[in-house]
């Protein structure tokens, strides 16, 4: 890491800070991980320059749902033209042949995806652990990379026999999720600002837990300090399991287990409906948007716009690549503009409004303080975009990257150090992971 260095002379800085500031010709000065100063002309004779013209930069972007496992199985016949619940059931027979190596090369091939695509920090939502297969996996995986991992452990109990949807293979007893919960909580979770690991608590959904489960993880997360995360409302077959098995809507079963407030974010919400989304305003109970996947699954258009004018933090989530087939996060931000506007009309969702809930919206949901936007004090994770290319060559406003821009970013820094420089990894040797993943790929598919 620089300890020092000077981000100058670029064409925007757009900072995302609390007044929108938006800063052509500026500078950012960083040290020890830090952002010192934003502005125009700054200098010190200790830092290493890095010269910006040509270049938008923004903060790193921040992803708020995936499933870093799933880029093992991409694209998957019997599951590319499925709903979710039959989509599921095509899957959860492979990820049953999943071992730890299958965990630790697909999430450092997604979570390099990411950081590709500008996405300085990620959750991930792990909820299946077969054949010995931890979360420590993941973790060790976004350490080699170099991104900020949210973690979350997830869960499944009720398997096919007593109910639920996933087989019976890949549910865990209600007592070892519980004592692993704290286990990787107490190993893991880092609550100080700057934070490159923290943890969360994550029962799959309500399709695949018992209702004792979901309220003792509200508990145990409480009694632990951390977030809760889980699906909700994600489609109509979700609507309907949770009307006939709990007698209630999915807003209203999260409510009555302690499932809302502002240390709670669901992923999808496509279903929410007005009593819902003003219970989610009010408890300030997070929302991860993934637009790319509620699309791929034909689960619907999440209201984005109506969570927002709300006050629901909205962040935004790529999800699993086996329902999105794709990691890039600025490709998703620019996706949830257009389905926004295809709902709501062409004046309802700006390239940088978007761009915000990519950034301060999803730090927001994490509840992180300390990222998100740029601006002294705040930490350095930076994202460097080259407006120079093809993409965005005739934009009139360098600053509408949604609009026209590179999907893919040309240098990323993370807590100051350089995780992507000139459009490659830094950190790790990616013909050796991309050669492992397509080797275990292919004995996944010939098993």
């Amino acid at each position: 890491m620089q300890r020092c260095f000077l981000i100058r002379n670029a064409d925007v800085i757009l900072t995302m800070d609390d007044t929108r500031q938006e800063i052509r010709g500026g500078d950012i000065l960083v040290r020890d991980g830090v952002i010192e100063a934003v502005g125009h002309g700054l200098y010190d004779d200790d830092a290493h320059i890095i010269d910006a013209r040509g270049r938008l930069v923004t903060p790193g972007l921040v992803n708020t749902h995936h499933h870093l496992f799933q880029t093992l199985t991409r694209a998957v016949p019997g599951g590319q033209d499925a709903l979710l619940f039959g989509w599921l059931k095509t899957l959860y027979p492979i990820w049953a042949r999943f071992g730890p190596d299958h965990m630790r090369i697909s999430a450092l091939t997604g979570l390099a995806e990411l950081a590709l695509s500008g996405c300085s920090t990620t959750s991930d939502h792990l909820y299946l652990f077969p054949n010995g297969a931890r979360l420590d996996d993941t973790i060790e995986a976004a350490q080699s990379i170099g991104v900020r991992l949210h973690a979350t452990r997830g869960s499944m109990s009720i398997g096919e026999s007593s109910g639920g949807l996933p087989p019976d293979s890949l549910v865990e007893r209600e007592e070892d999720i519980l004592n692993d919960c704290i286990r990787v909580i107490d190993t893991f979770h880092d609550p100080n600002p700057g934070a490159m690991i923290r943890v969360a608590v994550a029962p799959c959904s309500p399709f695949s837990v018992s209702r004792e489960l979901m309220r003792d993880a509200a508990i145990l997360a409480r009694d632990k300090g951390v977030m809760m995360h889980t699906h909700l409302a994600e489609n109509d077959e979700d609507i309907s399991y949770s009307l006939e098995k709990f007698g209630c809507r999915p807003g209203q079963y999260a409510e009555e287990l302690g499932w809302t407030g502002d240390d709670v974010w669901h992923a999808h919400c496509v279903k929410l409906d007005d009593q819902e989304i003003s219970l989610f305003a009010r408890t300030k109970t997070g929302v991860a948007h993934c637009p790319c996947s509620n699309c791929r699954l034909g689960s619907g258009i999440a209201p984005v716009r109506q969570m927002r004018d709300a006050g629901v933090p909205v962040g935004l989530g790529v999800d699993g690549s086996a329902s999105n087939d794709s990691g890039n996060l600025i490709a998703e931000a620019r996706t949830g503009m257009l389905l926004q506007r295809v709902v709501n009309g062409a004046d309802k969702m700006s390239p940088r409004e978007m761009l915000e809930i990519a950034t301060r919206g999803g730090a927001q949901v994490l509840g992180r303080t300390d990222i998100g936007y740029l601006a002294p004090g705040m930490r350095a994770d930076i994202a460097i975009w080259d407006m120079s290319g093809i993409e965005a060559a005739g934009s009139w406003d360098p600053a509408a990257l949604l609009l026209a821009g590179p999907m893919a970013v040309q240098d990323l820094f993370v807590e100051g150090r350089q995780v992507v420089a000139d459009g490659r990894m830094t950190t790790v040797d990616m013909t050796t992971i991309l050669n492992t993943q397509r080797r275990l790929a292919t004995e996944l598919m010939q098993g």
